[in-house]
């Protein structure tokens, strides 16, 4: 009894193994073993070549790009200016597809892979006006690819799901979500309102210039920094986001912040109001009224002195060619050559002028005052760029502290003392380069 237990035993325990072993051959069969391992260009179309895009998807959500010109729109399911960027992803995407691997060759049931009904249609029309149908279906069993094909091809194949997430997009992916249009490298002039205060500035080549409310200068990373908030302003869309709320909210908010970008094209304008912790706007280059990214409104939210250079000279991290330094009754001159400064015919230590230079380079406003400059006690010239450049300011004793002054310039920038005595320091420790070693 006992052996013929055993064998029963036995057998149970081989058929259960066979059992085993045939379902997971099944389960690599259905997910891993192609009928070939090499992988197929699936379309074969490049960027500028395709004309048109129509994603239809298991849902009935059908989206219709168009290129016209070098331009791409949204025609379905509405008229919608579309984002460079995303398209240009789409079509790198559709350009380069490639499957990554063969799943059957020639296949009678479609239906068995999700492509009969595919979760996506992508209709690709390039210029010659001949259409390219992909279809994508299911996830295969492991879940990290989807079954894809080609209308009018037997085959199957395989895409990797991360291939798939990348064209199956919303009309709020496609669309242009800036409130602004300009040309960065064309803008001629922004006017900035908030804070109760009107801001303009205006651009030669590269330089900035505050304008009104009276001609400062401006700090041009400052201003820069402004362009880039207005050139990434966005409409927030997002699943959970009422776009019909969003006039309300607009229409019940504080008035914030107001800004005006001139370009070759014309001017822009934005209205941005608070609502609560909210900022909503209105643009007159998009139609509507949506809420923004929450970045925009702190970037708006600034003053005059935000904006203004605070240092008081402009010659940079160049080598100044020259420096007059007078200080009461001490008096300092120093000019650049050949390498060597020198000062009353004698080659100064390099060491104590680069210090000096230093100084007079960092110097820089604490704040900026309106009134209360005296009798000057200081006065610094300095002149760079090959004399191109002619750099004077005064400065005069207020209390504990300075006031200086540019020439020609109405601004008054206040100094603290420190900076005033380390200066002179510099200055008091310059000295004569070393005689040469006698060999």
């Amino acid at each position: 009894m006992k052996s013929k237990g055993l064998l029963t035993a036995s057998f149970l325990l081989l058929v259960l193994s066979g059992v085993i072993w045939w379902s997971n051959k099944k389960t690599a069969t259905a997910d891993k073993a192609p009928t070939e391992s090499v992988t197929t260009k699936l379309l074969s179309i490049t960027e500028d070549q395709i004309q048109n895009i129509e994603i239809k998807k298991r849902s009935g959500e059908i989206i219709h790009l168009q290129r016209s010109d070098s331009r791409w729109q949204i025609a379905a399911p509405e008229a919608l200016s579309a984002d460079p960027d995303a398209v240009s992803s789409m079509l790198s995407t559709l350009s380069s597809l490639r499957s990554d691997r063969t799943v059957e060759e020639k296949t009678t049931s479609p239906d068995q892979y999700g492509l009969t009904q595919p979760a996506i249609e992508l209709n690709v029309t390039d210029k010659s006006k001949k259409t390219t149908k992909l279809l994508i279906g299911d996830e295969t069993p492991a879940g990290t690819a989807v079954y894809a094909a080609i209308a009018g091809d037997a085959r199957v194949f395989a895409l990797s799901s991360y291939k798939k997430n990348s064209l199956d997009k919303s009309p709020n992916d496609l669309r242009d979500k800036r409130l602004l249009t300009f040309d960065s490298d064309k803008v001629s002039g922004i006017e900035l309102t908030a804070k109760k205060q009107t801001i303009a500035f205006g651009r030669s080549k590269d330089e900035w210039q505050i304008v009104k409310p009276k001609p400062f200068r401006a700090d041009r990373s400052a201003v820069e920094e402004l362009l880039r908030t207005l050139r990434e302003a966005r409409m927030e869309l997002s699943a959970n986001e009422d776009e019909k709320k969003a006039p309300a909210a607009f229409g019940s908010g504080t008035p914030f912040a107001t800004v005006r970008v001139t370009d070759t094209s014309g001017t822009q304008e934005l209205q941005v109001r608070k609502n609560k912790d909210a900022y909503y706007a209105k643009s007159n280059a998009v139609a509507g009224v949506c809420k923004i990214s929450s970045g925009t409104g702190p970037g708006l939210d600034k003053s005059l002195d935000d904006f203004r250079n605070k240092k008081l000279f402009d010659f940079g991290f160049a080598e100044p060619d020259k420096i007059e330094l007078r200080d009461g009754s001490k008096g300092y001159f120093l000019t650049h050559s050949g390498g060597d400064w020198w000062s009353n015919g004698a080659k100064m230590d390099p060491s104590t002028v680069s210090a000096l230079v230093d100084k007079i380079r960092d110097l820089s406003a604490s704040k900026f005052a309106e009134s209360g400059f005296a009798a000057p006690v200081m006065e610094l010239t300095i002149t760079s760029d090959g004399s191109k450049r002619l750099e004077k300011v005064i400065l005069s004793k207020n209390g504990d502290k300075y006031l200086a002054k540019r020439e020609n310039e109405p601004a008054l920038y206040e100094l603290n003392a420190s900076t005033i005595t380390e200066l002179q320091k510099s200055a008091a420790d310059l000295k004569s380069a070393p005689p040469p070693s006698k060999k």
